[in-house]
């Protein structure tokens, strides 16, 4: 498995993969050094984050390969189809499945989804609009969530 590190607006994130795909894409709370030379298998990674930072990507095109459950690849799947800018609930994802009763084991997937902002958890809200538990800190999925939006929030001052 190959690994790099790349430094992106939201801290340092950690990108693993191989020729099968992508396997994980984790943002990191340590300070850490940026890989100098990304791997071959990697490189298309790095670049298209690069390109969803700076505002010109809106769909990853990328071969995953990430480890879970037979239900946690079916949920990321279901995230996966969350488009650009656009949120749902944890309820919402629960009755494309066909039972509202899975809404814990849904919220449970979402959570462990291993592929940061590729796989977009971050547009997964509760059901009363609010933010929800992230993995990299509310701060972050906010941020996310601002950086998608439509309509930009303009300074007053």
């Amino acid at each position: 498995m190959e690994t790099c590190i790349i430094k992106t607006p939201l801290g340092y994130t950690k990108i693993m993969g191989d020729a099968n795909g992508i396997a994980s894409v984790t943002v990191l709370d340590s300070e850490e050094k940026a890989t100098d030379i990304i791997p071959i298998h990697l490189e298309d990674c790095a670049y298209q984050l690069q390109e969803y930072f700076q505002g010109t990507r809106k769909q990853f095109d990328l071969k995953l390969n990430p480890e879970g459950t037979r239900f946690q690849k079916q949920i990321w799947s279901l995230l996966e189809q969350i488009p650009y800018g656009k949120t749902v609930s944890y309820l919402d994802l629960a009755k494309q499945l066909g039972d509202i009763k899975t809404i814990r084991a849904v919220a449970n997937a979402n959570a462990k989804n291993p592929l940061w902002i590729i796989v977009p958890c971050h547009r997964v809200i509760g059901t009363d609009g609010s933010l929800t538990g992230y993995a990299g800190g509310l701060h972050r999925k906010q941020w996310l969530l601002n950086h998608e939006s439509p309509f930009k929030q303009q300074s007053l001052f």
